[in-house]
């Protein structure tokens, strides 16, 4: 995320010092951000796209206009399917962590299995989001999202397990309404939010050393102030980066993703809304006795 965000508007001044507003539409850099599929709506034609790179780059970019409305909401629909699976996932497994006590003090009583969890899925994630053969090939695509989400459901239920179980109940119930909200926000609004890179990068390095210091702070002494601005910190940068993921999805936004890349819009957005719900626990949240 943050190198897309840094590098795009140097990207755009090249591309404008180079000429490459011409009629053709022929691009004049390669995309240095494969992780996110995107293309200017008023420019040229796919053909005009396998002329300006080397072999293979080409696919970098979409060949779709996103004038086709059917398209696009085939698109749409396809990723909102895989989202709500993987949120109908990670809903039973944090409702089998919370209600039953034997799976509960098992998963407590065996930190490894969290760790090893952690670890695959960091290794999916970063397959899916940088490397675009898997995340673009049937069924290769599928299987990893697979791995990745009951990784991350396992990572999401074990939390889930150490906070009482009102406190869990009402933390689902804000989640639901802030992603239900934004997500209805993002699609009406003539706001673009994938125009603010820089207002996301600020809050992302805030974000960032607020964590730094809590980390450093943590084992000397717990600041429950501290925490607490770095949990509604966290909420409100993840609230925004579902605007801008989801706005991703419309094709009418300065930047858009290829319709190919249905895998990889679900997955940012199931992410935004797993983060979220994680900040709202440790905000709202109370720990089992």
């Amino acid at each position: 995320r943050l190198q897309w965000i840094l590098l795009e508007p140097t990207r755009r001044k090249e591309e404008t010092q180079a000429g490459c507003g011409d009629p053709s539409g022929r691009p004049c850099l390669r995309d240095p951000f494969p992780e996110r599929r995107h293309h200017d709506p008023g420019k040229g034609s796919s053909s005009s796209y396998d002329n300006g790179f080397p072999t293979g780059d080409h696919e970098l970019f979409t060949t779709f206009s996103w004038d086709d409305q059917k398209v696009r909401r085939v698109f749409i629909r396809k990723v909102y399917t895989i989202l709500l699976i993987q949120l109908l996932v990670t809903l039973g497994v944090v409702a089998l962590f919370t209600f039953c006590d034997p799976v509960k003090d098992y998963v407590q009583a065996n930190p490894g299995w969290y760790w090893a969890s952690y670890a695959v899925f960091f290794a999916t994630y970063l397959t899916l989001a940088c490397c675009s053969g898997p995340r673009r090939h049937f069924p290769w695509n599928l299987i990893l999202l697979t791995i990745f989400t009951l990784s991350m459901a396992y990572l999401t239920g074990m939390l889930s397990s150490y906070y009482n179980t009102m406190s869990v109940l009402l933390c689902l119930g804000i989640t639901a309404l802030v992603c239900l909200s934004v997500t209805v926000f993002s699609f009406q609004t003539k706001f673009d939010f994938t125009s603010c890179q820089g207002v996301i990068f600020v809050l992302l390095m805030t974000l960032f050393f607020s964590g730094l210091i809590l980390a450093i702070l943590l084992p000397f002494q717990y600041v429950p102030w501290l925490h607490a601005v770095y949990a509604v910190l966290g909420a409100g940068v993840f609230t925004l980066f579902l605007a801008f993921d989801t706005q991703l999805l419309m094709g009418n936004r300065r930047h858009s993703l290829s319709p190919e890349e249905y895998i990889f819009g679900a997955l940012n957005i199931y992410l935004d809304i797993i983060y979220i719900f994680t900040f709202f626990l440790q905000l709202f949240g109370t720990n089992r006795e």
